[in-house]
């Protein structure tokens, strides 16, 4: 099997998994309500704890997580074969996160791809990654907003893993490109966080937006 092959087979198996949605499984497994019509209107683990509970909201960030993960240890083991190994997992965690956000299972309506880029930072470069959680717990947990620490984890991990390759413009360039990604997906968040209207951890009430 050539490389180009080795790459062609990863993106595809990336974006396959990437669209597995995993709250949307959990939703229909517990009968609960449709994510594409309540709370945020997406698929992604807030949405899921907002709407069905903690316990099914970890159950949905641990199987985006996952997936994720798997599919950066695939395109890994696929493309060890010609010592690229590290960019057959970047690929896979780039893919794989837009086959979250926009799955072709589901109407291409996902989630924000938080949980996912979780899994695929902790294969790719993990050391940063654990600082950037640890970072973002903290943040969570002063701010209450979940998605002004995500989008600062995202940013984190690209400043982060840039100082770490200062001279591998690819590196550089598909950090940023997870960040990016995270901010678009955001965007409405961004507007209520400016506007003092975004949900915080915790609120009783049903949120009629979320993030992730």
């Amino acid at each position: 099997m050539s490389a180009v092959l080795a790459y062609v087979i990863t993106g595809v198996a990336a974006y396959l998994l990437g669209s597995i949605s995993t709250g949307i499984l959990v939703s229909k497994t517990h009968h609960g309500p449709n994510l594409r019509e309540v709370g945020s209107k997406n698929t992604g683990a807030s949405n899921v704890l907002r709407t069905m509970g903690k316990r099914n909201g970890l159950i949905t960030f641990l199987g985006d997580c996952g997936k994720a993960a798997l599919a950066c240890l695939i395109g890994r083991w696929l493309l060890a074969p010609y010592d690229m190994s590290l960019y057959g997992a970047m690929l896979a965690g780039l893919i794989v996160i837009i086959g979250h956000n926009w799955p072709m299972f589901f109407q291409f309506k996902g989630g924000k791809g938080v949980a996912s880029s979780c899994g695929v930072m902790l294969v790719c470069f993990p050391i940063p990654a654990l600082v950037c959680f640890v970072f973002t717990i903290l943040l969570i947990w002063l701010s209450k907003y979940i998605s002004l620490g995500s989008m600062a984890m995202l940013t984190l991990f690209a400043i982060l893993v840039s100082f770490q390759n200062p001279t591998n413009w690819v590196i550089i360039v598909w950090s940023f490109l997870l960040a990016i990604m995270c901010i678009v997906r955001h965007r409405t968040n961004i507007q209520r966080l400016l506007a003092g209207t975004e949900n915080r951890l915790g609120d009783k009430k049903k949120a009629t937006e979320a993030k992730q």
